[in-house]
């Protein structure tokens, strides 16, 4: 099945490739003498191996190991910013998937009182040179997307991005997420409505590793 799955990833390379070279004949006139080898297309081991540079995970994502495992996690949540927070409680399972290219969280728990699930995935985008996100949980239809960047040392990941707030009504707010690696056995994470402005931060859960 694993050999399956690869003869059907490179067949959609190469048709792609051979697509793309197509278009970009169909557009240009025929060369013709000394003009042939300055107009010939990359060859198709050359693309090959630019798709495959490009698929290939690296320190970046090796920086994500940090998340992986068993989680406990407690929770704060505020619904206006100067009122109490609530407290919540969850596990979380993360996993490498896709052969070292993304985590996988799965994660369980509770919000105002009521089961909460949700799945998040985060990797690195080597096109990029950014990382990615997205999330999708029990309590909404919609699935939140970010970008951010990591600080030197990887222990502090930053991400932004735009949701719609079904409480509210507003649509395309900006928020920001954090995650800070404490040490090996604990990180954090922030959510934030830059709407807010200096009393921004709606949300902090803290992960202690099982």
């Amino acid at each position: 099945m694993k050999n399956h799955k690869g003869s059907i990833y490179a067949g959609l390379v190469v048709a792609g490739a051979l697509f793309a070279y197509s278009a970009t004949s169909q557009d240009k006139p025929a060369p013709t003498g000394k003009d042939t080898k300055k107009a010939d297309a990359p060859s198709m081991e050359e693309m090959m191996k630019k798709a495959e540079a490009a698929g290939k995970p690296g320190p970046a994502h090796k920086a994500l190991d940090a998340l992986v495992g068993e989680w406990n996690i407690e929770g704060q949540c505020w619904m206006s910013p100067d009122g109490p927070p609530t407290v919540n409680k969850g596990t979380a399972s993360v996993r490498w998937i896709l052969d070292g290219r993304f985590v996988q969280e799965d994660f369980k728990g509770e919000f105002m009182g009521k089961t909460f699930q949700g799945i998040g995935i985060t990797g690195y985008d080597n096109m990029k040179k950014k990382y990615i996100g997205s999330w999708i949980d029990s309590m909404s239809t919609g699935m939140f997307i970010s970008e951010g960047t990591a600080d030197a040392e990887a222990k502090e990941f930053t991400f932004q991005g735009k949701m719609d707030d079904p409480m509210t009504g507003q649509r395309n707010k900006p928020y920001k997420f954090v995650v800070r690696i404490l040490d090996p056995n604990k990180h954090t994470f922030e959510m934030h409505d830059l709407t807010l402005g200096d009393k921004s931060k709606t949300m902090e859960m803290t992960y202690t590793r099982k």
